[in-house]
């Protein structure tokens, strides 16, 4: 199956819930973190959100722990400091293993199913990461915090963006116009 549609997660408050709920959405899925250099991409996060929401789309933010530990608060903290610092209202999951042992199996399909991600023209995160020898695991996992999948309205991944990408970058917007007016 090449959807996202039979998972389930949990809402930050703890409510389970089926990604079929989305079916006929854009979705933008991006594991976040709130003690990261790229933290303040949660300000771009909600104004593409705010901007697109009433066409389609829906951001959904996954917080992780698996890089250096930038997301070491409960899911109560987590919604807290989104609210409080960024007015964040995209909805936002439990924390979950995006890499490695224990990952989600969410993740687990989203980096077997798309294994590379567009990267920011001129960037130098990867070979920073890969320099101080963060750039472990396999080659299609989760690089860094702020990863972006863009799903489709059937359900499928269109594309993936590397963390530094900024969701108001116009490779992100312009995938985000496409995806939205595939009827």
């Amino acid at each position: 199956m090449n959807q996202i549609y039979h998972f389930k997660v949990n809402q930050i408050s703890g409510k389970e819930v089926s990604l079929n709920e989305y079916k006929g959405k854009v979705l933008l899925l991006v594991n976040v973190a709130s003690k990261c250099g790229l933290t303040p991409q949660y300000e771009g996060l909600e104004k593409l959100y705010q901007l697109y929401q009433d066409k389609g789309l829906v951001v959904l933010g996954f917080p992780a722990n698996e890089f250096l530990a930038q997301e070491p608060g409960t899911n109560e903290d987590i919604q807290q400091f989104c609210t409080m610092n960024f007015g964040v209202q995209f909805p936002m999951f439990q924390k979950i293993v995006v890499k490695g042992e224990g990952q989600h199996p969410l993740y687990s399909f989203l980096t077997e199913t798309k294994p590379e991600a567009t990267l920011k023209e001129g960037s130098t995160l990867m070979p920073r990461l890969k320099e101080k020898g963060l750039l472990t695991g396999k080659p299609n996992d989760i690089k860094w915090n702020f990863e972006k999948f863009l799903i489709n309205r059937e359900g499928g991944i269109s594309d993936r963006f590397s963390p530094d990408i900024d969701p108001m970058d116009p490779v992100i917007v312009k995938a985000v116009e496409k995806a939205l007016n595939q009827v």
